[in-house]
């Protein structure tokens, strides 16, 4: 199989790409400043596993959601 340049591809699949990549950066970033700003008593697990796995991981943005989801507790 022959690897595609990413001038090779369609205009809308570079947009589309642009977009999600964009979108998951956001969040990314969204979750480590809530994670930052957040007291370790709200937070379930660890402050530095969940920031390691937000920074190095690529999701598709689903670690964020998760994050966002599970990782916090709520009063």
């Amino acid at each position: 199989m022959e690897s595609k340049r990413w001038g090779d591809l369609d205009p809308r699949v570079r947009q589309t790409l642009t977009l999600a990549g964009s979108f998951e950066a956001g969040l990314k970033v969204a979750a480590l400043i809530d994670l930052a700003q957040r007291p370790r008593t709200d937070i379930r697990g660890s402050k530095a596993a969940w920031a390691l796995v937000l920074t190095l991981a690529n999701s598709a943005g689903i670690l964020p959601i998760v994050y966002f989801l599970r990782g916090r507790r709520t009063t």
